[in-house]
């Protein structure tokens, strides 16, 4: 499924430097990504992505070599292909939850919205515990809720990979079960690949592989 060579990529003089000679992960496969702050862990899932582009090397989704599209082309594969789950949300506060989940629909010609699709919208909402709140402005959310809006609009497309970038980071222990039981049911329901950064050492147990990022500073391959 993701197959990475010698990838390089830094910022400024020596303030960050990613290094990778080869990392692969399986499709299914469930991974874990852990390591200190600023090792590069989230910049990984955002070269997976093609969000940013390595300055060597090539990374791989399947057959499509993602850091050779063009913007255009690798923004509507990000779309339609790849869940991602951010960090910091990055929800829309002029849209309301069902609007939020919808998006990906209404930024790209490639995907339609249908029946099925608003189905799956109520369906995602019910099982994250937010189907109360589709009509709600994202402002008026706890964090919780917004990190759960993020996870439906990530899975609303039913992506064959997941990166999700601390998706269970601003919840309590019972809604950290229960949103990785959802994202698991998600991956194993469309043999999706999810790719997970956590610092919940917790949760890693419940994964088929983990990947610790300082083996990279080693020069180590995966």
């Amino acid at each position: 499924m993701i197959n990475i060579n010698s990838l390089e990529l830094s910022y400024g003089t020596d303030e960050f430097r990613l290094s990778i000679p080869q990392l692969k992960i399986e499709s299914t496969e469930k991974v874990a990504i852990i390591g200190p702050s600023g090792s590069g862990k989230t910049t990984l899932l955002k070269l997976i992505s093609g969000i940013i582009q390595p300055q060597r090397g090539r990374v791989e989704i399947g057959e499509v070599a993602i850091n050779e599209l063009s913007d255009p082309q690798c923004r509507d594969y990000r779309i339609s292909n790849i869940g991602y789950i951010f960090q910091d949300f990055e929800l829309l506060d002029y849209l309301n939850v069902q609007d939020n989940i919808l998006h990906p629909f209404r930024i790209t010609q490639s995907l339609k919205i249908d029946n099925q699709v608003r189905d799956r919208v109520k369906s995602l909402a019910e099982e994250m515990g937010i189907a109360d709140k589709l009509k709600r402005l994202t402002n008026n959310l706890s964090q919780g809720e917004k990190q759960r809006t993020a996870i439906c609009r990530a899975m609303i497309t039913a992506p064959k990979l997941i990166l999700a970038d601390e998706a269970t980071g601003n919840l309590d222990p019972s809604n950290k079960t229960k949103i990785l039981d959802a994202l698991f049911r998600s991956t194993d329901k469309n043999k999706a690949t999810l790719i997970a950064v956590t610092h919940d050492h917790e949760l890693l147990d419940r994964f088929d592989r983990v990947i610790d990022f300082k083996q990279f500073c080693d020069g180590e391959s995966v």
